[in-house]
């Protein structure tokens, strides 16, 4: 009975020796792990994106490279260039075809148009008229202005539309003015007429619209236009102070691109 007394005293402070124990260890670890705790990770990179394929890159379509034929030059003239003397117009060499202002917009005709016109057919230039299109006034009006002054049968070249001003009214309705007009025109003569038109001015209004005509463009520099719709540009209009014999003062002169010709902008006269 002692003994076993005894031997449970000594089981009793072993216990609590064990106890304490851990329990002074439970205390020095916990003083210890944070001077020795790794420190967070940091961030040196994002998460990976999802593996998805990328967009394909848009393709530009290059515009086309017009060259130019400095061979066949030609004028175009209105009350501006005053009283003309086609003989040395002619003589002078340069030019090769001609055309003269006839109308303007529902009421106006151009003082110089007949005397140009006839001035430039005794010379032997081969000539054609353009009228300067109104954004504002009616297709019709215009129409009958034109129809009344110009009569196809004293022309050589296919006719110019000339636009140049865009008016305050919607860009809807101003395609569709002049879309009036170009069709009656081509009524008129029995040809798509030529639209003139400056580089700026075809890529905010005009850009994909009439792509079924062809373009006589201006563009005062020494590269050659280009248009970012596949239309052909029959001729390039390279400056506005040009100098010819029979002229006085400055005068607008143009060029053929790529492979037109006076050929190509000749009426079918017919029978």
């Amino acid at each position: 009975m002692r003994f076993s007394a005894t031997l449970l005293f000594v089981l009793l402070l072993a216990t609590a020796a064990t106890a304490s124990a851990d329990k002074k260890k439970k205390v020095t670890l916990g003083q210890v792990e944070p001077i020795y705790a790794l420190p967070e990770p940091e961030v040196l990179w994002t998460a990976p994106l999802p593996d998805t394929p990328l967009p394909a890159p848009v393709e530009l379509k290059p515009l086309f490279r017009h060259t130019a034929n400095l061979q066949q030059q030609g004028i175009d003239v209105s009350h501006y260039q005053g009283h003309i003397r086609w003989e040395e117009v002619a003589r002078d060499g340069k030019v090769q075809f001609a055309y003269v202002k006839a109308t303007e917009s529902s009421g106006y005709v151009d003082d110089c148009y007949l005397r140009n016109l006839y001035g430039a057919k005794q010379a032997r230039i081969p000539v054609g008229v353009y009228h300067f299109f109104s954004p504002t006034a009616s297709a019709l009006m215009q129409l009958e202005n034109f129809r009344s002054n110009v009569d196809p049968r004293q022309q050589d070249l296919i006719p110019i539309v000339d636009v140049e001003k865009r008016g305050k009214g919607s860009l809807s309705q101003f395609h569709g003015r002049l879309r009036a007009f170009l069709e009656g025109v081509e009524r008129i003569y029995g040809v798509k007429p030529i639209i003139y038109t400056g580089v700026n001015f075809y890529a905010k209004y005009l850009e994909g619209k009439f792509t079924q005509y062809r373009f006589m463009v201006a563009r005062y520099a020494e590269e050659i236009p280009s248009l970012s719709d596949d239309v052909p540009i029959l001729m390039w209009q390279y400056t506005c102070t040009g100098s010819v014999n029979g002229i006085k003062g400055d005068v607008d002169c143009s060029v053929f691109l790529d492979k037109y010709s006076v050929a190509d902008i000749m009426l079918k006269k017919t029978p």
